[in-house]
């Protein structure tokens, strides 16, 4: 039972007039029944499942629970119940003014059987017997929070914890995922601490529990006190979690845990504004991480999610970070790259604008000032305001990059001392009806520069160019220019005649430039090369230097790109352009891969791109990386799978496994019994890369439905399956003849289907392919086709159409 505050004066006659709601929900939305709502969720014994799964697992979604009941490889009849109410689905668990403004405070009573325990946001004050094993537990009433905020789990779970600062710190996981929980622990309280001292505001709870959810469709949900984890973001296996997973479990726990101020404690108003929850929680997991985990290096990690956010706001069917919505499908499809990226990207831009005690002033003010209510985008700048008092009118230029889509493209032409600057849009030209043109719009740009008299991070020159076009005047003349220092701006730099400067200094000196700089030539001369600003020669002769490279993040960056056009090549049938572009990979960075070695030694980055580069060179065959990858994985399935391999290259060896039909038998077989979510993680994918056609379509339908492969893990096959030849087209089939039933279990724009739909139709360069695609939607309901996801597969189909008509001679003759 949940009783909630909304309801103080007679739960059956609610007062709207005291309350304006924002945005009334229509009439048939949504159905209160009076006083109090029941959940009861029952597990079943393993054969009494088959019949009524569907009913009980739809039943549980209409509640905003994620209910399972399988084997899954544990035991038979282990049931879990756990909520997700974010966005729109507390309203169907208990009646309740579902927006986030209208904040309350609950009271939560919950049966249950006596032998399982349950958890909810606030500690247990009581537990008292109801009949024959059936107890009721009740939780003290809640802090006054958002109803999406609002969670329970029912479970049979085991815990360890620790206090810090008042609160007792608790990770839940299934009893025999137990010794998988340890590093969350320890990293969890480490946080807790750094956010206490760093927002000026203790954590305003006497409990914090993190709990890992065997199958779960998001990545984690900050729930007020109890926030719940997909089990790979939050188990570390020190036998086989990798250099990257430790990474990604590191930042998926800071990110949750940012929440607990921004999202919990001070809340958006509306979903317009949910950057305001998501770009800072992005923002601070990975200032936190720098600030307590320097050896993860997440830094790398973020540069390369800001390239791929830019890469989706460049389309035309992009939106603004902050954007009106409406409908379920609207909001939930915010929850995209956009707000959660580019947001946090233009909070790093203003820190290092304002420097970071500024900026670290400005959040506090504006947490202090809204706790336990809510904000808009406003609030924040105005925060801010009060401390640049008068010296830097923060709303005014971050009102030019919220309400607004896309990104500026600087132009800089030197002369001498002199630099000239100038901002446009970066827009791909379309065909007529598909863009609009603002070209006359500007952003308010904190530029950043160095040069070759002084290129330390103490040398860092600013200038806010807030006109169209402007004059810089160096001190002195110099060899060298290189903007947006580290890639703290959100913009792409064109050098004009300066491109061939760089990409000497680039052959002669690389260190000049830090990873990062490096890393952001390289994205931007082919953004560059791809708007038909630039040629692609010149990409091709900048990247020359990488032989040379030593650093993560440049090397990944080039990787990423030169696999971007071997793909599209490779699936618009042109086969032996690809082998060239292959060749030149394998000539930029053989060396590189043959220097990797086979275990886990090395710092956190070093081990990252070992990762990378055998991963990618045991997929396309590139040295002797498949013969060894194959031979260790014969070995280990000698062992029946009881010798260990080292964990940053188990995918790789793992993928070579795959490609024989006993290996990926045995792979699927050792997946069903083992115990490791990081190892049934690098299994899955490799499973998908096998290239035999039906094995790729039984993983797709067997996800599908969720029997020996979670459901949890689809959108990750059908973003594997489909990089490959034979699958690219199988994968949009499958997504065609499945598309009602993957709408009916993950529902419309949420997080899953923007990845299916993108993933499926990201690799088409064909007009006959757009026109399928297009059809497609405009065949299936009109929230379908207006979802956003739709126009970016469009998009960017449109995109690869005219990249392949600009690009296919120049490559011709270059390669």
């Amino acid at each position: 039972m949940i009783e909630n505050s909304m309801f103080e004066e007679e739960p059956d006659v609610v007062d709207l007039a005291k309350e304006p709601c924002l945005h009334p929900l229509e009439p048939d939305e949504v159905e209160y029944e009076p006083r109090s709502s029941r959940l009861l969720v029952r597990g079943l014994g393993e054969h009494e499942i088959d019949d009524d799964e569907e009913d009980y697992e739809s039943s549980a979604k209409l509640l905003g629970m994620s209910f399972m009941n399988r084997s899954s490889g544990l035991r038979n009849n282990m049931w879990f119940a756990a909520t997700q109410f974010e966005p729109v689905a507390a309203r169907s668990a208990f009646p309740c003014f579902d927006e986030p403004a209208f904040k309350a405070t609950f009271l939560i009573k919950i049966k249950r059987d006596e032998k399982l325990s349950t958890l909810s946001n606030m500690p247990k004050k009581a537990t008292t017997p109801v009949t024959n094993g059936i107890v009721q537990d009740e939780f003290f009433v809640s802090l006054k929070m958002s109803t999406y905020l609002v969670a329970f789990v029912v479970a049979d779970l085991k815990n360890i914890s620790r206090e810090t600062n008042g609160s007792l710190v608790s990770v839940y996981a299934i009893p025999q995922h137990l010794n998988q929980v340890g590093y969350a622990l320890n990293t969890a309280v480490k946080l807790l601490e750094f956010y206490q001292k760093y927002f000026l505001i203790n954590y305003p709870l006497e409990k914090l529990d993190l709990v890992a959810i065997p199958d779960f469709q998001s990545g984690a949900m900050e729930n007020w006190g109890l926030i719940t984890f997909r089990e790979t973001t939050l188990l570390f296996d020190s036998n086989t979690s990798s250099a990257r997973d430790k990474k990604l479990i590191t930042a998926v726990i800071a990110h949750e845990l940012a929440h607990q101020w921004f999202g919990d404690l001070v809340t958006m108003e509306w979903w317009n504004d949910l950057w305001l929850n998501e770009g800072f929680a992005t923002f601070m997991e990975y200032f936190a991480m720098e600030e307590i985990f320097p050896e993860l290096h997440s830094d790398e990690d973020f540069l390369n999610l800001i390239f791929k956010a830019m890469m989706k706001d460049s389309l035309n069917s992009s939106h603004p970070v902050s954007s009106a919505v409406q409908s379920s499908e609207q909001i939930e499809e915010m929850f995209d790259a956009l707000s959660y990226i580019k947001g946090a990207s233009l909070l790093l831009m203003l820190k290092h604008y304002l420097t970071k005690d500024v900026f670290q002033a400005g959040i506090e003010v504006y947490l202090h000032n809204h706790s336990y209510g809510s904000a808009q985008s406003d609030d924040l700048w105005d925060s801010m305001n009060e401390i640049t008092n008068g010296t830097l009118d923060v709303k005014k230029l971050m009102k030019t990059w919220i309400l607004h889509k896309g990104f500026p493209l600087v132009t800089v032409v030197r002369k001498g001392k002199i630099i000239s600057v100038q901002q446009e849009k970066f827009l791909y030209r379309m065909e007529p009806e598909n863009w609009t043109s603002d070209a006359s719009y500007l952003w308010h740009i904190p530029l950043t520069y160095i040069t070759s008299s002084c290129n330390l991070t103490h040398c860092t020159n600013a200038y806010l160019l807030d006109q169209k076009s402007a004059v810089i005047e160096l001190p002195e003349e110099v060899e060298w220019v290189k903007f947006n220092v580290d890639m703290n701006g959100y913009y792409i730099v064109h050098y004009a005649e300066d491109w061939k400067t760089l990409i000497d200094l680039l052959k002669k000196n690389h260190t000049a430039l830090s990873p990062k700089d490096r890393a952001n030539l390289i994205n931007n001369i082919f953004n560059l090369a791809g708007l038909g600003k630039e040629s692609l020669e010149k990409a091709f002769e900048l990247i020359d230097y990488l032989n040379k490279e030593n650093s993560t993040a440049p090397l990944t960056q080039a990787l990423f790109q030169l696999s971007l056009i071997y793909s599209l090549l490779e699936k618009k049938g042109e086969q032996q352009l690809a082998a060239r572009v292959m060749h030149r990979i394998e000539h930029l960075l053989g060396d590189k891969i043959d220097q990797q070695s086979w275990t886990d030694d090395g710092t956190l980055s070093e081990r990252e791109l070992r990762s990378t580069l055998l991963a990618f060179a045991c997929t396309h065959g590139i040295r002797n990386c498949r013969a060894t990858a194959t031979e260790m994985f014969e070995k280990w399935m000698k062992s029946n799978g009881t010798m260990s391999l080292p964990s940053d290259v188990m995918k790789a060896i793992f993928t070579a496994g795959a490609k024989s039909s006993d290996g990926w038998e045995f792979l699927l077989k050792t997946y069903s019994s083992s115990v490791s979510e990081a190892e049934k993680n690098k299994m899955i994918e490799a499973l998908a890369s096998t290239e035999d056609v039906r094995k790729l379509i039984w993983l797709m339908q067997n996800s599908l439905e969720g029997e020996v492969i979670r459901a949890q893990e689809l959108s990750r096959i059908i973003a594997t399956v489909s990089q490959s030849l034979p699958g690219y087209l199988l994968a949009w089939d499958f997504v065609k003849e499945n598309w009602e039933k993957l709408t009916r279990k993950f529902h419309l724009g949420s997080y899953t289907i923007q990845n299916i739909i993108s993933w499926s139709t990201s690799q088409f360069a064909t007009k006959a392919h757009l026109l399928e695609v297009k059809s497609f939607f405009e065949s299936k309901s009109e929230e379908s086709s207006q979802l956003r996801c739709v126009k970016e597969a469009i998009d960017t189909i449109q995109l690869n159409i005219q990249w392949m008509e600009g690009n296919l001679a120049k490559l011709q003759e270059l390669l």
